[in-house]
């Protein structure tokens, strides 16, 4: 049995109703807004039940919905495919309209695929989806749909289209503006980011200079002090003169192996061979222990490394960067804690590598105070290498967990591999 249409409005109310909806958009700054605001107004030219305009991006590819009368999820996802739209071929010019007299029997429409759904979940029946043109450039979509059967027919695709024609140009204003103002937020961002990191960066550079004049103080107060008295010792054996007292060369060598064994000090501090020789899970263990074990405090320290071998294929300036932020983080824990327990984990987690050291200590300071710039100088070097940086409590809110997470990279090159493991026999020959 045909189903009965309302009465139709006649030309001159048709345009007198048209010119209503154009007063209504104005002032209107967005879709959800505009669509709200004319949705009942274009119920009188196109009666429906839902009404949704489709707006596609410039790149043709993704389209956004938006929606008045049934909350659906079409009006709640994120932008999709445009190839996945039951719309495509109005999306893509194939077709100048479509009218479904009952799209849940419609093949266009797929029970199956999610974003086909709300036909079926809502039982939006007959439908009525024609163009939305600019200059003859399709932008979008605008749809009607009712919850009887052969709602509609050609009368109401031509009226749906003009009311296609007069929303087309304000809503391709609104997608223009809206553009507008996403790229202005992206470049703010994007200035934001730079900034933050030309910061950091001369926070890291500060420090960088501050940790020269301590290695250039180390040298000058120890090393040169002692290589000083060691040529003072020489030139008295010299000026002597007459056979060398053995105990006193004894002396001045001892001095030279000492002087030796602190240079050698200063230079690991300020180069991480054994990450270079061994790998990074080895030089975060080195110095866990060596730091723990420097402090004379009775702390348990573990690390559990369950990367499979991911930290070997990191960029080795990367690798330096974590090493370093992680020594930050012991150094934290062991001296300014006062933890009993410390434990470092080197996991990986979809895709990325994910490296803690937590303790159970006293936690962060209180009331915003912190010691140094530490932290700071932690999170500048995680931006630098494009990590992911984060600090909190550790398990149960208790004590201090430092957290870092960088992308996974490939597998390290076989030629790499065997490097390091011949470096490791002949150092532990």
């Amino acid at each position: 049995m045909p189903v009965e249409r309302p009465a139709t409005l006649a030309p001159a109310a048709r345009l007198n109703q048209l010119f209503r909806i154009s007063r209504l958009l104005a002032g209107k700054v967005d879709f959800g807004s505009a669509i709200r605001a004319v949705s009942d107004e274009i119920a009188l030219i196109v009666p429906h039940d839902h009404l949704d305009v489709c707006i596609m991006g410039d790149d043709g590819l993704l389209h956004t919905a938006y929606e008045s009368g049934i909350d659906t999820v079409w009006g709640r996802m994120e932008a999709a495919p445009v190839a996945a739209s039951p719309i495509r071929p109005i999306l893509t010019g194939e077709v100048d309209h479509l009218l479904s007299r009952d799209a849940c029997a419609d093949p266009l429409y797929d029970p199956h695929n999610p974003v086909h759904r709300p036909v079926w979940d809502h039982g939006l029946r007959a439908r009525v989806n024609v163009p939305l043109r600019v200059h003859g450039r399709i932008i979008g979509a605008l749809s009607v749909s009712s919850h009887e059967p052969g709602r509609y027919g050609p009368e109401e695709v031509r009226n749906l289209r003009y009311v296609a024609e007069l929303l087309s140009p304000y809503f391709h204003a609104l997608r223009a503006a809206e553009q507008a103002r996403l790229s202005a937020v992206t470049e703010a961002e994007a200035r934001a980011r730079e900034e933050g990191l030309r910061q950091g960066a001369l926070r890291l550079t500060e420090a960088l200079e501050q940790e020269r004049q301590r290695i250039g103080m180390d040298l000058h107060d120890q090393t040169l002090a002692d290589l000083t008295r060691i040529a003072r010792g020489l030139d008295r054996l010299r000026a002597a003169g007459g056979p060398v007292d053995p105990a006193a060369l004894g002396t001045l060598a001892q001095g030279l192996h000492e002087a030796m064994a602190a240079l050698r000090q200063i230079i690991e501090a300020a180069k991480p061979s054994v990450l270079h020789l061994f790998g990074l899970a080895h030089a975060l263990e080195n110095h866990l222990d060596r730091a723990i074990r420097d402090s004379g405090l009775p702390i348990r320290g573990t690390l559990c490394d369950r990367t499979d071998g991911a930290l070997d294929a990191l960029d080795p300036a990367v690798a330096v960067a974590v090493l370093r932020i992680l020594q930050e983080a012991v150094n934290n824990a062991v001296h300014h804690s006062g933890a009993t327990e410390l434990r470092i984990d080197l996991t990986l987690a979809r895709g990325l590598i994910v490296l803690s050291v937590e303790d159970d200590g006293a936690g962060l300071p209180q009331g915003g105070r912190r010691r140094g710039n530490g932290i700071d100088n932690m999170r500048t070097r995680a931006r630098l290498i494009a990590a992911r940086f984060w600090i909190g409590a550790g398990a149960g809110g208790r004590g201090t967990r430092v957290r870092l997470s960088l992308a996974r990279p490939g597998p390290p090159p076989e030629a790499g591999t065997r490097l390091r493991k011949d470096a490791g026999r002949r150092a532990g020959a």
